[in-house]
């Protein structure tokens, strides 16, 4: 099967080509619940878009909107938006869906506040309200590293159209360091050079405008894990699309697969992986949460302990990721326990069982993948939540010999 484009570089070229003066290409969009909310975002703040099988882009020129700007349940939306909002003359009101509306956008605001931007929420989460000026202030902005790496880049992808030089300072690590990285590799496709410390916890861009570009998204890591898993689960499965000099953080699927023993094998743009005994592993998760589900469902159909580390953020994504999967896992047989930062997840027989996923796409598809290993028939509620990020999901899992029914 051909891997889905990458959701996250799908985001950061809408943006910055929101932000090029001119048109700008987008080619291998992902079209997906997050990917339209971005798209709808920057239409009503005046960006002119024409979706098809690539989405031109004409950039350059943000207006106040007429009404409210919902992002959905798109965490990359309201953060990267937030930001672009400082850019508008007139005032922005950001509104979210029931999950993302539990989700804390308070440190990317303080730091808007320290360039210049007005900005309000109610404790720090969404409905959020910028009142730009259509200029950012400039000067320096301090945020911890280790609650969202999306505020550090959404930051950086407005720090070029300051007054003046913007430095980002980290209070503490940076962690999903690969994320930010991308960011910098999007904004270079755009023809703007983003520097960062060998820690990555000072980042600075010169000032100057985007260039309005045609780029290509590559395929997505985060979306070929769960095929990638069945291969180790079940078979021999070949993802197509792959960029293995990528600087997304869900590369990290393949060292984690071969880890515990799962047969990889790389072929220009192709990833194999096949069957064979897993073994329990211990790995830290902090550079790829959105990892956690499937390597817990890989973790749970090997022989021995695992341990996984680095999940505390995991705690605020669209679910509660860590109780989510902790609750799919024991109803499939599982023995898992869990603190605020790790768990520790028993391999063992695993048996059918009806799962809700909590709305949460990531947990209904690595729990799929994991029935395909399971004794006896599972049922995912809510199966539609895939749509968030990969719809074309339930479709390849068939293609590549799972057996389902949709009800």
């Amino acid at each position: 099967m051909t891997a889905p484009p990458s959701k996250s570089m799908t985001h950061r070229a809408l943006t910055l080509a929101a932000l090029a003066r001119g048109r700008s290409r987008i080619m291998n969009p992902l079209t997906a619940d997050d990917t339209e909310a971005t798209a709808f975002v920057l239409q009503k703040l005046g960006v002119k878009t024409a979706r098809g099988g690539e989405w031109v882009i004409e950039g350059g020129d943000l207006r106040a909107p007429a009404g409210g700007l919902h992002c959905g349940e798109s965490g990359t939306t309201l953060r990267f938006m937030a930001a672009i909002c400082a850019l508008v003359d007139g005032e922005c009101r950001l509104t979210a869906g029931p999950s993302l509306s539990s989700r804390p956008v308070g440190p990317l605001l303080g730091a808007l506040t320290q360039l210049g931007v007005r900005n309000e929420s109610r404790g720090g989460l969404p409905p959020v309200t910028v009142a730009g000026t259509g200029r950012i202030g400039g000067g320096e902005a301090s945020l911890p590293g280790d609650v969202s790496s999306q505020f550090v880049s959404a930051l950086l992808a407005v720090a070029p159209l300051a007054e003046a030089p913007v430095e980002i300072t980290l209070t503490t690590k940076l962690e999903s360091r690969p994320y930010v990285a991308m960011t910098m590799d999007a904004m270079r496709a755009f023809g703007v050079e983003a520097e960062a410390s060998p820690d990555m916890r000072r980042l600075t861009a010169p000032l100057m405008p985007y260039r309005a570009a045609t780029v290509t998204v590559e395929g997505d890591w985060s979306s070929a894990s769960y095929p990638l898993a069945a291969g180790a689960l079940g078979g021999e499965v070949t993802v197509k699309g792959l960029n293995a000099g990528s600087s997304q953080a869900d590369k990290a699927i393949l060292p984690l697969l071969s880890e515990m023993g799962a047969r990889v094998s790389l072929s220009g743009d192709s990833v194999r992986v096949s069957v064979s005994g897993l073994r329990g592993i211990e790995a830290d998760l902090s550079d790829c949460p959105d990892l956690l589900p499937v390597v817990s469902a890989l973790c749970a159909a090997a022989e021995g302990k695992s341990r996984l580390t680095g999940l505390g953020r995991l705690r605020l994504k669209e679910s509660d990721r860590v109780a989510a999967m902790a609750e799919g896992l024991t109803r499939m047989g599982a023995e898992i326990s869990y603190d605020a930062d790790s768990a520790v997840i028993t391999g063992g027989p695993l048996k059918g069982a009806e799962i809700d996923p909590w709305g949460d796409h990531r947990i209904a598809m690595s729990l799929a993948v994991l029935a395909l290993h399971a004794e006896g028939e599972t049922t995912i509620k809510n199966a539609g939540c895939v749509s968030k990020s990969y719809p074309g999901f339930w479709g390849d899992l068939a293609s590549i010999g799972g057996r389902l029914e949709m009800r």
